[in-house]
């Protein structure tokens, strides 16, 4: 079942069950006057109106999360259905939400699919198994085949760049590779290797312990008291802070198992900053570090290494600032003049997720069972590069 309620209006509320078919997944559609859920086994898609009740179903989606996109402005959603053995993007108009129309694509067993930022184009790329990224305009023409490479596990992520002239497509042998929009060759590609030599620009964050201890020395205070201080100290009170290494240094990774499925390596999350002159990237061999590379320049520009396993990463929508989180009770910054680490003031709250509000003022952080708001002050206009490291 699903519920939606309005925050103007305490008195409207909504309940939608779809019966028998059940709800495998909901989301929002652009003018936030429609729901579109996706049945069990991907059976249908239905557009439910919050206007006047009515609904609208395309049957056989190809997921249950993923498969649709809609263009920036809000007026045509793309939806991938799979019928005879066929991969299919349907074009629906947002208003009517009719089918506009529909084609066949050239994959085995398409994975998602997303608008370019000005709405000219779709990517498409397949699974794992087939190294296949397409490009198709609206009618349905193929505009673009890339494949990197044949043999082994192909496309873990792809992101169009906000100015849409980028496409970066994140790969399982470890490589982002990053595409043109004017010619869709690639003209640039940046490895993730385990260990970092000079000659490099970059700046390397390592997260380390600092324990929070008093001096009390001067003070008159019991032996028990004194004990007791310290005994809290090793059980965990402490702050943590980002201290600069020096190349070379080896990060820490973890060489998956042959025998399983689904092995934990190659780009398993990537994202653009607002600008599009940075992009930040995870390798999931080496789960506990932050790649940011300057795409200006072409070059690597930090690496942030963490305790414990990066979980989300997220740009501010109105500045260079990047956010992270690792499931710990801190929060972790950079941009172009340093990094720092922030503690969340809250007693047992780890953050597992986070989002940013669309002007850049107030940050979401989640945990597993409650989330808060967090306001975050505005940066300063002009700061020198990597000026500090706190």
């Amino acid at each position: 079942m699903i519920q939606a309620w309005s925050l103007t209006q305490p008195e409207w509320t909504c309940k939608i069950d779809d019966g028998p078919a059940g709800i495998a997944y909901a989301r929002w559609s652009p003018d936030s006057r429609h729901i579109l859920t996706t049945s069990d086994f991907q059976l249908r898609l239905t557009v439910w109106s919050l206007v006047n009740t009515a609904c609208v179903h395309v049957q056989w989606p190809k997921h249950a999360s993923k498969g649709v996109s809609f263009t920036q402005d809000g007026k045509f959603a793309a939806i991938c259905t799979r019928r005879d053995c066929k991969d299919y993007v349907n074009l629906l108009s947002c208003n009517s939400w009719e089918i506009m129309g529909v084609f066949a694509v050239d994959t085995l067993d398409l994975a998602d699919i997303e608008w370019s930022p000005d709405d000219s184009a779709v990517v498409i790329w397949d699974s794992p198994l087939e190294y296949k990224v397409l490009i198709y305009s609206p009618d349905g023409r193929c505009l673009f085949k890339y494949q990197a490479y044949e043999s082994g596990l192909g496309v873990k992520s792809v992101s169009w760049s906000p100015c849409g002239q980028f496409l970066a497509v994140g790969s399982y042998d470890q490589m982002l590779r990053v595409l043109n929009h004017l010619t869709w060759k690639t003209f640039a590609e940046f490895m993730h290797l385990s260990t970092v030599r000079g000659p490099c620009c970059a700046a390397v964050f390592k997260e380390v312990d600092e324990p929070l201890l008093l001096d009390m020395s001067d003070l008159c205070l019991s032996d028990d008291f004194i004990h007791n201080n310290h005994d809290n100290a090793s059980e965990g009170h402490f702050r943590v802070r980002y201290e600069v290494m020096e190349l070379p240094i080896s990060l820490p990774f973890q060489k998956p198992p042959a025998d399983k499925p689904n092995p934990k390596q190659g780009i398993g999350l990537m994202s653009w900053s607002s600008d599009s002159q940075y992009i930040c990237t995870r390798n999931d061999s080496m789960p506990t570090a932050l790649w940011i590379w300057d795409i200006r320049h072409l070059e690597l520009a930090a690496i942030l290494v963490q305790k414990d396993p990066i979980r989300a990463a997220a740009w501010d929508p109105t500045c260079t600032r990047l956010v992270l989180c690792t499931g710990s009770p801190h929060l972790y910054m950079w941009n172009p003049s340093g990094a720092y680490c922030v503690n969340v003031p809250l007693q047992q709250y780890t953050i597992v997720d986070l989002k940013w509000n669309s002007d850049g003022s107030c940050l979401l952080l989640k945990d597993k069972e409650s989330f808060c708001c967090a306001a975050v002050p505005a940066l300063p206009e002009s700061s020198d590069e990597y000026g500090s490291d706190e």
